[in-house]
C-alpha cells in the first residue's frame, strides 16, 4: 500500500474520531504539551491547502522555527468548531503536500503521532497497523525532516522493536515494542515506561530536557535534508511500507 493512501486514510479516520467525540474530550489536553484535542484536529489541516508555501514562508521568515510556525497556524484554525475542521481534513485529505525533498514519510509519521496524542489521553485503544508504524519508525530513526525537532536524540543509541524485529542504530539499547519506541524517539514520555535496555535512561534525561535549537541549528537542519534527503524511493510518490 502507498504512504499517500495510508495517509489519506488516516485523515479520514480522525476526522471520525474527532467528530465522535464530545466538548469534554475536544477541551482535554493531549500529549501535546499547551494542545487541546480540538487543537490537534486544527493543526492537522493547516498545510493541506498551499502548505508548500506555508513551509517556505516559516523557513525564511521564522529562521525555520517550525515550532512557531504550528503554533501560530493552529492557534488560527483552532478558532473554527470542530465539525468544520473535521470537513476539511476529509475535504482536503488526497492534499500531497509534503515537506521538501522528505516524500510522505513525514506526513504520515506526524499523523500517526498525533493520533497517540489524542487517543491516549481520552482511553482509546487501537491496534496501530504494523506498515505505518514502519514508516514513522523508520523516519525518526533514519533521516527525520526539519519539521521533528530530533536533534541529537537518539545518537549512540540501538533501538531495538521485539514484536516487530525491527532495529536501528548502535549504542547502548533501547528495547521495547514498536509502539512504545515510536512514542519515545518522536519525544513523547508517555512511552519510555515501558522500554528496557541499558540505553532508556539516556533517552529518558533527553526526551526530558531537550538542547535548545537557535536559528542556525534549524537552518542547518533545512540545508541537511536539501543536500542529503531521504532514498529516491522513499522521496516517490509510489513509496509504500515494506516492514
Amino acid at each position: 500500500m502507498k504512504v499517500h493512501d495510508m495517509l489519506v486514510e488516516e485523515r479520514r479516520r480522525m476526522a471520525d474520531l474527532l467528530d465522535g467525540l464530545d466538548a469534554g474530550q475536544l477541551a482535554t489536553p493531549s500529549l501535546s504539551a499547551g494542545w487541546t484535542v480540538h487543537d490537534i484536529g486544527a493543526h492537522l489541516i493547516t498545510y493541506l491547502k498551499f502548505g508548500q508555501l506555508k513551509l517556505y514562508w516559516g523557513i525564511v521568515s521564522m529562521a525555520a522555527d517550525f515550532d512557531r510556525l504550528n503554533r501560530e497556524l493552529t492557534a488560527k484554525a483552532a478558532r473554527m468548531p470542530t465539525p468544520e475542521i473535521t470537513a476539511r481534513l476529509r475535504r482536503w485529505s488526497t492534499s500531497k503536500t509534503t515537506i521538501p525533498r522528505s516524500g510522505y514519510d513525514p506526513v504520515l509519521a506526524d499523523i500517526l503521532l498525533h493520533d497517540y496524542d489524542v487517543r491516549l489521553p481520552l482511553g482509546i485503544e487501537r491496534d496501530m497497523p504494523e506498515d505505518r508504524l514502519w514508516v514513522a519508525f523508520q523516519h525518526l530513526a533514519a533521516k527525520p525532516s526539519p519539521g521533528y525537532a530530533m536533534g541529537s536524540r537518539l545518537a549512540g543509541l540501538r533501538l531495538e522493536a521485539v514484536d516487530t524485529g525491527w532495529a536501528s542504530g548502535s549504542g547502548a539499547v533501547v528495547r521495547g515494542e514498536a509502539e512504545s519506541l515510536v512514542l519515545a524517539m518522536s519525544g513523547r514520555a508517555v512511552g519510555l515506561d515501558a522500554l528496557d535496555g541499558d540505553g532508556v535512561p539516556l533517552l529518558r534525561e533527553r526526551v526530558a530536557s531537550p538542547p535548545p535549537r537557535g536559528p542556525l541549528e534549524r537552518l542547518k537542519t533545512v540545508v541537511k535534508v536539501v543536500v542529503d534527503p531521504p532514498p529516491p524511493d522513499r522521496r516517490s510518490r509510489d513509496a509504500a511500507a515494506n516492514p
